[in-house]
């Protein structure tokens, strides 16, 4: 039998559950047979003669592994871990500036500067009796899933003090006119490339492809693209709506915007299909046009979130984004938005390639997508001196970013995946007038709200995916 290598998502009901299943066992037994075209060839249940019914209540899926040779291929893609910027200019991160919804850029860090707007856990010394230095390395250390901190991309290091991540740089191009394609890895849906890369390990990528680009390994690694193009010359501006009614904004309009062929995702056809998160931060300039090593970006050129690019020692320097994924703090990228309004809040690319996908169907057979929670009412008095503090209004009324919920990620689920389906929610006005409105950050916290009537979707209308979805690769969990 070929390698195991994803038991897929529970596929019929909630995460931690054995569900049960609306379908009979025949129809189950008629599921898992089916054969799905994707990373490798060809995905499918192995001798499902073989298995019982009962056994398929969550379907088991196979995948040829990569050839040695496929594998190799791939391997040309590896660089050595990114190195810090020694010299950053970055932002004061102590407050926001007055114009941050017409600034370009990546708006403040994850930093401070309180506890509203930065979720670094606190240590583990304070309510004991023995100092910090007591403590030993986190359990993580031999278990990822157990308390960390623990770092999931693993292609350069985390700048803890400025709350960002450098990476590496690649240069592709676009087959036919040759133009530049500035780009980075982040997921990709095989598990041997994902090891060996560094990367983070998505099979719900697998799903996405036909919200994917197309495109070839050369020799050296890169990736030529067959299409996509991204006009980084727009300039991001937000107009929010009133106080305590910012979201949603009276104007908005992305600072990066993909043509209708840009989705950040790629399908290798040269190397068996495999699917990667390759979201584009230049293109069609030569390197001494984006030279900024020391910060100092000209976003006219340059993604949004770059805090740092050198096309010299092929590093790149990101913004990082605050955000919890059940109950954890945790630290993502975002990269791009499947609509204009998004893009322009997320400081990100607007990627109409990505409309393709299918929403909605979170922790359904074949869902490309993870959920994502994200306040549109949540609690924003005092700014960033308020710990409960959360919300698209609170970001636009502060500049600083609204502390999401994200669903299943590695080491805490099997269903993780860059592409987040959005799902925003409001508090009503009975939950305000009670004092139940505040801070959440689980999943299932949120669903139960939504339940017992507390919270419904913008506007009191059905809470539901909000059709659009943003691609933000997970980097760290802070605990």
């Amino acid at each position: 039998m070929q390698e195991v290598v994803c038991t897929l998502f529970r596929m019929f009901g909630r995460k931690g559950s054995q569900p049960a299943s609306p379908y009979s066992s025949a129809s189950r037994l008629s599921i898992a047979s089916l054969v799905i075209l994707g990373v490798g060839g060809l995905l499918s249940i192995s001798a499902a003669a073989q298995v019982s019914p009962q056994t398929l209540t969550t379907p088991v899926f196979v995948k040829q592994p990569l050839s040695p040779e496929i594998l190799a291929i791939h391997s040309r893609a590896k660089r050595p871990v990114a190195k810090v910027p020694t010299n950053l200019e970055l932002a004061a991160t102590d407050s926001a500036p007055t114009t941050f919804n017409s600034e370009q850029g990546p708006g403040p860090g994850p930093i401070g500067p309180g506890p509203g707007c930065n979720l670094f856990p606190a240590p583990a010394s304070i309510g004991t009796s023995v100092p910090l230095s007591y403590f030993g390395p986190p359990p993580s250390d031999t278990n990822r899933s157990l308390v960390g901190p623990v770092q999931l991309l693993d292609t350069g290091v985390v700048d803890v003090a400025h709350g960002t991540i450098t990476i590496p740089l690649y240069l592709g191009h676009l087959k036919g006119s040759g133009k530049n394609v500035w780009y980075i890895l982040t997921d990709v849906d095989d598990s041997n490339v994902a090891a060996e890369l560094g990367l983070n390990f998505s099979a719900k990528l697998t799903f996405a492809s036909h919200s994917a680009r197309t495109g070839n390994l050369d020799a050296n690694g890169n990736i030529v693209f067959d299409a996509g193009a991204v006009n980084f010359a727009p300039e991001r501006k937000i107009i929010p709506g009133p106080p305590g009614h910012e979201f949603p904004p009276t104007f908005a309009t992305p600072g990066s915007v993909g043509d209708a062929s840009y989705g950040p995702l790629v399908r290798i056809v040269n190397a068996a299909n495999v699917i990667y998160n390759a979201p584009m931060v230049a293109f069609d300039v030569n390197a001494n046009e984006i030279s900024f090593p020391n910060g100092n970006v000209d976003y006219t050129k340059v993604h949004d979130q770059v805090v740092a690019i050198d096309p010299v020692n092929m590093t790149v320097t990101i913004n990082l984004i605050n955000g919890f994924s059940f109950g954890r703090p945790v630290w993502y990228l975002s990269m791009d938005t499947s609509i204009p309004l998004g893009a322009a809040i997320e400081h990100n690319t607007f990627a109409p390639l990505m409309q393709k996908l299918l929403l909605g169907h979170d922790d359904s057979f074949a869902s490309p997508v993870e959920r994502i929670f994200i306040s549109t009412n949540g609690p924003e008095s005092g700014s960033c001196n308020n710990p409960l503090r959360q919300g698209l209004s609170a970001d636009l009324a502060d500049g600083f970013r609204p502390n999401n919920v994200l669903g299943g990620i590695p080491t805490i689920a099997l269903d993780y995946s860059p592409y987040w389906d959005a799902q925003l929610f409001e508090w009503t006005q009975d939950a305000i007038d009670q004092g139940f409105r505040g801070q959440v950050r689980e999943e299932f916290q949120i669903l139960t709200f939504v339940q017992d009537g507390l919270i419904t979707g913008p506007n009191g209308g059905k809470f539901q995916s909000a059709g659009f979805a943003i691609n933000c690769p997970i980097v760290q969990r802070l605990d």
